[in-house]
């Protein structure tokens, strides 16, 4: 530290993982000593709070019971085949299992990079295979058909930001009034609710380009002011009839003003899925609609990817690659046009 005070307040943390029995320096430690203070004091101070809860879900179900007696220094490419062959069998998805490969893997390089072993094992391992589910998205008309049958819904606008502009759901629950800048025509993505340990909370958004500002089409604006209209209307009422509005500024909340449950709009999907006539979708897929709709517009990946907050544009190419195939054709097409006279 640069000065006593800041080594103080290490020596401190120090002394009270050592009481707890997370702090061992050795490489006798077992994988459950060494798993338990990777979580605490290397990943937790650097993740959102939604993935820690995730990481340390791993650990603690899965990695810890099968694993966590073994020394970090005996710990073998043969115990990570086993205890990824067990997972499988009990019939925990490969999905889930290749995640949490891809944990141990992760918490492994660290002990390599403190000396605390020599290779990283689980590196040695190759990761279950899986199929991604079939990605589920609405067509044009059948985008059309469920705006228009969310039509003086009092979540019409939730649907009319969530078609075009492809907001996760938590970023969507999250916006507050304050983020829509009508002159501009702009809306900041800059929190998402989500539920924590039991709680809805809002979290920051993990990454510099989750964090976005996002150029609305007039269907959206329009929508959104008349949802604000219609909100102060609610508030209004509210008022005459002597209840109480929790004023949290939210954009989309329940009829009290509180954080609307993220299940519930699961739930009302599926009541104007099933008014439209339209086949199931959850509500991630109307993100996946957003996408397949600016790529039939002919919008480049590059813009899509920064309006869906992606970290690179190849996450983008990579999870919607299968949707190129009619612009691939189209480019053949036009060089067919250009080179096929000569």
């Amino acid at each position: 530290g640069k000065t006593r005070k800041e080594v103080g307040e290490q020596m401190k943390v120090e002394l009270r993982n050592q009481q707890q029995g997370t702090l061992v320096v050795s490489k006798a430690q077992t994988m459950e000593q060494f798993l338990t203070h990777w979580l605490q004091e290397v990943v937790r101070p650097k993740i959102r709070a939604s993935t820690y809860a995730t990481y340390e879900s791993h650990v603690r179900k899965h990695l810890i019971p099968s694993l966590g007696r073994i020394k970090l220094e005996e710990l073998r490419p043969q115990h990570v085949q086993s205890f990824i062959n067990y997972k499988l069998a009990s019939r925990l998805s490969a999905h889930t299992v290749s995640d949490i490969h891809g944990l141990l893997r992760h918490a492994l390089g660290q002990a390599v990079k403190w000396n605390l072993a020599t290779r990283n094992v689980a590196a040695l391992v190759d990761k279950p295979r899986f199929e991604r589910p079939q990605m589920r998205y609405l067509t044009p008309d059948q985008a059309r058909a469920l705006l228009a049958a969310v039509k003086g819904d009092r979540l019409e606008a939730f649907y009319s930001v969530a078609v075009p502009l492809g907001l996760r759901r938590g970023e969507a629950l999250g916006l507050r009034w304050e983020d829509v800048d009508f002159d501009k025509g702009l809306l900041h993505v800059r929190r998402a609710l989500q539920r924590l340990e039991g709680k809805l909370q809002f979290v920051e958004l993990k990454t510099r380009t989750s964090r976005r500002s996002i150029n609305l089409p007039q269907v959206c604006i329009t929508a959104l002011r008349a949802h604000r209209h219609r909100q102060l209307e609610e508030i209004e009422a509210r008022w005459a009839d002597g209840e109480k509005w929790q004023d949290k500024d939210l954009v989309f909340s329940t009829t009290i003003g509180t954080p609307y449950e993220p299940n519930n709009l699961k739930r009302h999907l599926k009541r104007m899925l099933d008014r439209a006539g339209l086949p199931y979708v959850r509500v991630h897929d109307l993100r996946h609609t957003a996408a397949s709709l600016m790529l039939a517009q002919g919008i480049q990946p590059k813009l899509i990817s920064e309006i869906l907050g992606h970290s690179r544009v190849g996450v983008t190419l990579d999870i919607y690659s299968h949707l190129y195939e009619p612009a691939r054709q189209e480019a053949a097409e036009k060089m067919d046009r250009l080179l096929g006279g000569l």
